[in-house]
């Protein structure tokens, strides 16, 4: 496996040698000094370029990058949009075990889009004079009255479809109900709990995988026991661990933060869940 220095002289090499390529940087968790390594970690790197059009049409151009054990082309990729005059790229899984995320970008489409990054190369001096060293952007940041009432609005009215679709025993409906739509308000709100910890100056990362650095060990265990396996009882345990753990939280952060949670509406939205949980399948009403 190709070692950190022969991976970014490499990528620097084949930026120097190129004309059409003007400016290197790497961006990622390699940029992110708080980020811990490891054997996983992509090479996040773009090349500044002055088009993109002759690269695309050059197949051949991406292997000198290395033997490859498949790779996407994400731009390429009918179920996303794209803008490949300004931004193409190759997602490689070389078959040292290395991976490369490479885009090739305009000097406009780069500027508008750069966030955490450090400069590689630098051949007409485009890249701004401070590197972004710090993951600042990617902090917790603190909610508003407004983002704490509709998060945990969203996620108590939400359970209403989660208890009809359990009662009919349509599961995949109630995973996506779940895993789509009430989660993510869980997550966030333990994010703000996170933040206000910390004075909100760290980041908990992509899909909170930073999470449980942060989390006490018994919240940060009730909350996997919030995944479910797809069975229905398994699905209303897991429900209610989560209606718990969210109430416990939110009344934490209201408390903190000096805002308002509504109590009656959680305490209703539990209550109807559990009615549901108990309505026999031939019922003819709800109430």
């Amino acid at each position: 496996m190709r070692s950190e220095k022969e991976m970014l002289d490499f990528i620097i090499t084949i930026a120097n040698n190129d004309s059409r390529i003007r400016a290197a940087y790497l961006e990622g968790s390699r940029a992110n000094s708080n980020v811990l390594k490891d054997i996983f970690q992509d090479y996040d790197v773009v090349y500044i370029v002055t088009e993109t059009k002759s690269f695309i049409e050059d197949k051949n151009w991406i292997d000198q990058f290395g033997k490859r054990l498949y790779m996407q082309y994400p731009d390429e990729n009918i179920y996303y949009s794209s803008d490949t005059e300004n931004c193409y790229g190759w997602l490689i899984q070389f078959a040292d075990g290395n991976r490369l995320d490479l885009h090739i970008k305009t000097l406009k489409n780069a500027l508008e889009n750069i966030e955490l990054y450090k400069t590689l190369v630098d051949k007409d001096n485009f890249m701004p004079q401070k590197e972004i060293s710090s993951d600042e952007i990617y902090w917790v940041k603190k909610p508003s009255k407004e983002e704490f009432s509709f998060t945990c609005n969203e996620f108590w009215w939400c359970l209403n479809n989660v208890a009809k679709g359990l009662w009919r025993n349509e599961i995949l409906y109630v995973m996506d109900m779940i895993n789509f739509q009430i989660r993510p308000m869980l997550r966030r709100i333990l994010e703000w709990k996170v933040g206000i910890e910390n004075n909100f100056s760290v980041s908990v990362g992509k899909s909170a995988k930073y999470m449980n650095q942060y989390l006490n060990k018994k919240i940060y265990e009730q909350y996997l026991q919030s995944y479910s396996v797809a069975e229905t009882n398994a699905l209303w345990n897991s429900v209610f661990i989560m209606c718990d753990l969210f109430n416990k939280i939110s009344l934490e952060l209201s408390e903190k933060l000096n805002f308002t949670y509504n109590i009656s509406e959680a305490e209703n939205s539990s209550n109807f869940l559990k009615h549901v949980k108990d309505l026999p399948k031939n019922a003819k009403e709800i109430y």
